[in-house]
């Protein structure tokens, strides 16, 4: 991940004039502050301690505040906006409830790397420790789950301290940085001084890999027979798309994406296999447990990858590449451990594969080929159609992407819409396709979808939705369309929490204990999402028939003056396949092909 500034590069020099500092209360501080930083777009909601700031705001032309409904909205808002644009992204809420409401949202950055500032405010320093009204140590509940956190009680720190996060969350391992700001802090004044002095003592971020690894790497290429290229979020964070596809190309691997690194490497191209993992498909799945050498680039061995770790890929060698030295051999040992960041060491491994292969030969890929291609063909990604009559999902899904292209934006929340989303739309360039993978949060699609669009206005914005998390944060609806920002919202809806739904028919016996959000009104939408997007001032749309279908997404596309919601109604019996267990081996998939009907139909 990129990691090219240092603490002074992101500070732009003051305009030049006045011979000594101006005054300025610290709520005026942090708007100058980002105003300076280069920010244009904040998203938040107001409260009694951060109301200085909000006054400050309002004297503001460079930047543009857009007003959630729920904090935490705001907060996957800024992680959207900052997800399409590779931008850092900025939130801001008030103390106690209002930064308790950010939390997932923060969470849900860390665990996916997305580089947001989130400002809130404190109550004043001489009451904190009292149990004020809205008094929350917020920084002691984010510690855990930020880069840092800091506490500002000192108006003359807030230049410098924002400053900071700002660095810090845009730099070596991206992520979400909190700046808490006292009331009194915010009220009081002292000169502004730019650009400050930013003091970070031991976070200096390793972007440049030493050259004994990289060589190192490069030799298990050349003598390699069963190479993969295990592509993570890592490379789309660090901007390295075009190296990637570079890298592959002279090597001649195939490559797999995981669900955080769709569109690293076009789905088009010959040498890509698919998503590995749990959904992947079962090329991507069984080219890595069956490789002789894994190279991992920005991606962190998670569960949802390897099943049981014990058992992942036991042939295979690893070459780990990440800006975080923590992620290295947390959990499989690396044969050749490269910490730096994923567009530089890319770079630098390609040039000594090149120059040893030049000397030693090039590898010998032919029968490691002929078997995946195998792969392909006896299992081509499928689904079966539907026995009740309703909408197939994964049809719905497929004909969006088909319609809308890949220069769209492709949101989705979490559950089996957000696995089919990710393996029937085909992704071809970084950016385009957001999806909470870490912390797997409902609700993200919505609000990421609207901050994506606020970022990238002339792209099309699709939130692919569940109905389930559709309902957790769909009030960013009334955001969008207050705000003139068009997105485009597709309701999954099986009137069920579809995947868990999944898992009680797998390993349930099909007890769907609270998993029905339609219980007792079979003949009653409760709610009504025609309804509910016409109330919020969306255009409305349902659809129960395949052949209302494409009709209902060429309505949605030409529809730019509001958002738009088309509530698809589809079956409740649909599954995502293929399907590997959690905790047990990924050759698993091979006997699950082989009984199940809907592996590989078309």
């Amino acid at each position: 991940m990129s990691s090219d500034a240092t603490p002074n590069s992101v500070l732009p020099s003051a305009a030049p004039g006045k011979a000594s500092p101006e005054q300025l209360t610290g709520s005026q501080s942090v708007v100058r502050t980002l105003e300076l930083l280069g920010v244009t777009d904040v998203f938040g909601l107001p409260g009694g301690a951060i109301l200085p700031i909000y006054d400050a705001i309002v004297d503001s032309s460079k930047i543009r505040h857009i007003l959630v409904r729920h904090e935490q909205g705001g907060g996957h808002a800024a992680e959207g906006y900052a997800s399409a644009s590779n931008k850092v992204g900025v939130a801001m809420a008030t103390s106690g409830p209002g930064a308790t409401n950010l939390v997932t949202a923060i969470m849900d950055a860390h665990m996916d790397s997305v580089p947001v500032v989130f400002i809130t405010g404190q109550v004043f320093s001489t009451l904190m420790g009292t149990d004020a009204f809205q008094e929350a140590d917020i920084v002691g509940i984010t510690m855990p789950i930020t880069k840092h956190s800091f506490l500002v009680k000192r108006v003359e720190d807030i230049p410098a301290t924002i400053a900071a996060a700002y660095h810090i969350a845009g730099t070596g391992r991206p992520g979400p940085v909190l700046v808490d700001i006292t009331k009194d802090a915010q009220q009081n004044t002292a000169p502004f001084v730019w650009p400050p002095k930013v003091d970070l003592p031991g976070y200096r971020p390793i972007t440049k890999a030493h050259g004994k690894q990289i060589l190192a790497a490069a030799q298990l290429l050349v003598e390699s027979k069963k190479p993969v290229l295990y592509v993570g979020g890592g490379v789309i964070r660090s901007r390295a798309s075009q190296e990637l596809l570079e890298l592959a190309e002279a090597i001649g691997a195939p490559v797999v994406t995981t669900l955080m690194a769709r569109g690293a490497f076009p789905d088009s191209h010959q040498q890509h296999l698919g998503m590995p993992g749990m959904h992947g498909t079962v090329p991507a799945v069984l080219a890595l447990q069956e490789s002789d050498l894994i190279v991992s680039l920005g991606a962190r061995f998670d569960d949802r990858v390897t099943g049981n770790t014990s058992l992942f890929a036991p042939n295979a060698k690893i070459v780990h590449v990440d800006v975080d030295p923590a992620e290295i051999s947390k959990i499989r040992v690396a044969d050749v451990p490269i910490v730096g960041d994923a567009k530089d060491v890319i770079v630098d491994l390609t040039a000594a594969f090149q120059d040893a292969s030049a000397s030693s030969g090039a590898p010998d890929l032919v029968e490691w080929w002929t078997y995946l291609n195998g792969l392909r063909e006896e299992f081509p990604l499928g689904y079966s159609e539907t026995s009740d009559g309703l909408l197939a999902p994964q049809y719905v899904i497929k004909r969006i992407g088909e319609l809308t292209g890949p220069e769209a934006i492709y949101t989705a929340g979490v559950g089996q819409h957000q696995m089919w989303a990710a393996q029937f739309i085909k992704y071809e360039r970084p950016n385009s396709w957001l999806n909470s993978g870490g912390a797997g949060t409902m609700g993200y699609s919505v609000p990421a979808a609207m901050g994506a669009k606020v970022a990238q206005p002339d792209r099309v914005v699709w939130a692919i939705d569940g109905d389930g998390c559709f309902q957790m944060t769909n009030q960013e609806l009334a955001t969008s369309t207050l705000n003139d920002i068009p997105i485009k919202v597709a309701i999954i809806n099986n009137s069920s929490l579809g995947m868990v739904r999944q898992w009680q028919t797998l390993f349930y016996d099909g007890r769907y204990s609270n998993t029905d959000l339609n219980t007792g009104h079979d003949t009653v939408r409760v709610p009504d999402f025609v309804k509910l997007a016409e109330a919020y001032g969306a255009l409305g749309i349902r659809v129960t028939k395949e052949e209302e279908v494409d009709a209902a997404i060429k309505l949605a596309l030409e529809t730019n003056d509001r958002p738009v919601v088309i509530d698809f109604v589809v079956s409740a019996d649909a599954m995502v396949w293929p399907m590997v267990p959690q905790g047990v081996s990924n050759s698993y998939v091979q006997y699950a092909r082989d009984h199940s009907p809907a592996f590989g139909e078309e």
